[in-house]
Order: C-alpha cells, then sequence, then structure tokens
C-alpha cells in the first residue's frame, strides 16, 4: 500500500528537525559526538520503511522477531546497507530467528537468553553485536537486570557463555524523570569499560544524548504517532 500522507520529505524534516535538536543538546552539554539515531520501526508498514529510507535513515530498531522477519529480508534485499537491531524483548524460543536476522541485539537480560544467544552464534557461524539491557527503575513489569546485578551478568556473558557484550540499553521508567536513569546507566557502562550506550526515545533523547548516549531509538518524531492501521 502506498503511503501518500506521510511523503519521504515528511521524514526527511522530520530528521532534519531531530538533528538540530540533538545538535542544541550537545552545545548545551558541551558534548561533540552526536548519537546514532536508531529508527523504531515497530508497526510501521514495508512503503513507510522505503521512505524512511528514502529520507537517509540508516539504521533501524524492531520490537518484536516475528514482525521484523516478515518484512525486512525483502527491504534488505534491496538495502543491504542498512543496520537492524532488535530493541524489544527476546524470547529463547526466537533466538535462533534473531542471530540470524539482526546485526545488533540490545536486550540481553538473563542467563538463558545468553546461553541460547551463545548456542545459536556457535550454531550459525554468526555473530550479531550484543547490549545488556539494565532495567534502571526495578520495574517487576520490564524486561533487563537490575542494575546490582550488571557486574556480575556482564562477567557471566564473558566467562560462562563467551558473548563480547559492547554496552548497555535501559528504558526508563514512563513516570520518572530520564536523567537519572541515563546518568545511571552511563555509570555502570564506564565502570566496566563498555562504550555503547543506548538510551533515549523519542521524548527524552536530547537528555540522553547530553548523558552520553551512543544510540537514540526514536519512533513517533521520526514516523508520527502509530495507528493500528498502519500500512
Amino acid at each position: 500500500m502506498t503511503d501518500t500522507n506521510h511523503p519521504a520529505e515528511d521524514r526527511a524534516a522530520n530528521l532534519a528537525a531531530i538533528n538540530q535538536r540533538l545538535s542544541r543538546a550537545l552545545a548545551e552539554a558541551g558534548r561533540m559526538r552526536a548519537p546514532v539515531i536508531v529508527a523504531a520501526s515497530k508497526m510501521q508498514g514495508e512503503d513507510r520503511i522505503r521512505r524512511a529510507i528514502a529520507a537517509g535513515l540508516t539504521v533501524f530498531g524492531e520490537n518484536r522477531v516475528q514482525e521484523a522477519k516478515a518484512k525486512w529480508p525483502a527491504i534488505r534485499a534491496d538495502h543491504p546497507g542498512i543496520e537492524l537491531r532488535l530493541i524489544g524483548p527476546l524470547q529463547s524460543n526466537k533466538a535462533a530467528e534473531a542471530v540470524a536476522l539482526f546485526d545488533v541485539i540490545e536486550t540481553v537480560d538473563r542467563p538463558k537468553i545468553a546461553r541460547a544467544l551463545a548456542e545459536e552464534m556457535a550454531r550459525q557461524g554468526r555473530r550479531p553485536r550484543l547490549l545488556v539491557q539494565v532495567n534502571t527503575g526495578a520495574e517487576p513489569q520490564k524486561a533487563g537486570v537490575l542494575p546490582e546485578d550488571a557486574d556480575a551478568f556482564l562477567e557471566a556473558c564473558r566467562d560462562d557463555y563467551g558473548l563480547a557484550i559492547e554496552g548497555l540499553m535501559c528504558i526508563p521508567p514512563a513516570e520518572d524523570p530520564p536523567a537519572p536513569h541515563f546518568a545511571l546507566l552511563a555509570k555502570i557502562a564506564a565502570g566496566v569499560g563498555l562504550p555503547v550506550l543506548s538510551m533515549g526515545m523519542s521524548g527524552d533523547f536530547e537528555t540522553a544524548a547530553q548523558l552520553g548516549a551512543t544510540h537514540v531509538r526514536i519512533g513517533s518524531a521520526l514516523f508520527g504517532a502509530r495507528k493500528a492501521s498502519n500500512p
């Protein structure tokens, strides 16, 4: 289905506005390096994604393995340089598909997942880059290792499962100011020498950038509010 209401020019304008906001935020914080914009394309149809690519976006994040599997192989056949990241929870029974499909998996959060990924990487001979998700707000309904357990889990990923973890990811509680959560994630990463911080979404990416985010996951600010009937 053709997306006539949201042409590529809208994506380009949205992307330009986001980059301007990032530039101002970084200048205020005295930081030089802008984070990579990860276009969060959950529930976005193939046509919308192709228009986003035409607007200049090259890194995309999906929340569900099955949804990504349904739409991305055809897109990547035409755009092989696109980087695809899993930014939603991963179930161990989807580890094989995740390893085959994604370039980066941001949501490693428990030993069962670490073990499943290690086994699939060995079996497939493919090694997507990995981040550990930290549940900075200790929310019982949310995935992620607790902050106080992060160091031990990172050590287990390395020593027990042979996984090379390149960074951390978090999603702060919706009702909390995000800055303390981003600062906590940055502190944990700095303590173990991890360079990658995936933090910040459409409502708080400027704060995340000011606190050292290397990647920000942006959906509605790029694509507009999601609708259930999105093509």
